[in-house]
């Protein structure tokens, strides 16, 4: 979001609640949209818990204190199968219907591209979708689907975020948070994570929110 209103677009916000099993993120979703200054941030809820299949909608273990090799090995019980096609979906139509001709993503395949709704020909492949499948798309003006995270290092994503303003403190990448929201520090997402801001000498600024 920081890095779409520096490049001039004014931000519409929205949050998914998937039926991942804390809804720690969304609380941050709504701070970090406050934040960010949304012009509007809705939520809609579609129950991907009703499939599983992943640790975060189901009753399967996030794994803990995992090295890089064994984050890389094979994609991870935490992927959410069509998690990120359900998501631009809902996206797309949100768009649609506000004039929306731009759609704004946050996934990342550099550090560990386990995730195969987080590759470029992924994306690629919904943008041709979007084309053919909407009003807007047939009568010529498809929607572009902006992927600015793509290809950077999580460090150098934390870095662009520093450079741009972003308060880390009130965002959350935890997958599995302790109930009073405090990230875990031993799921992968937190290992990375603690690990980029380490490179650029500091500390995660969300674990002192809950010091």
């Amino acid at each position: 979001m920081a890095i779409a209103k520096s490049v001039g677009f004014e931000p519409y916000a929205l949050t998914v609640i998937y039926g991942q099993r804390h809804k720690v993120e969304v609380e941050a979703a709504k701070r970090v949209a406050a934040a960010m200054g949304a012009a509007e941030h809705r939520f809609i809820t579609v129950d991907l818990g009703q499939i599983g299949g992943s640790a975060l909608t189901a009753d399967i273990d996030v794994p803990k204190d995992r090295d890089e090799a064994s984050m890389t090995a094979e994609i991870p019980v935490t992927y959410v199968p069509a998690r990120n096609t359900v998501m631009l979906a809902l996206a797309l139509g949100y768009a649609e219907v506000i004039g929306a001709e731009d759609i704004h993503v946050g996934v990342n395949a550099v550090d560990y591209s386990g995730y195969p709704d987080c590759r470029p020909e992924y994306i690629r492949a919904f943008e041709t979708l979007a084309a053919l499948a909407t009003k807007a798309g047939v009568e010529g003006r498809p929607t572009r689907i902006h992927v600015p995270l793509i290809q950077l290092t999580k460090t150098e994503i934390i870095k662009r975020g520093l450079d741009l303003g972003v308060d880390y403190s009130i965002t959350h990448s935890c997958y599995d948070p302790e109930p009073n929201g405090k990230p875990c520090g031993h799921c992968d997402s937190c290992l990375m994570r603690m690990k980029a801001f380490e490179s650029l000498g500091m500390r995660d600024p969300a674990l002192g929110a809950y010091e």
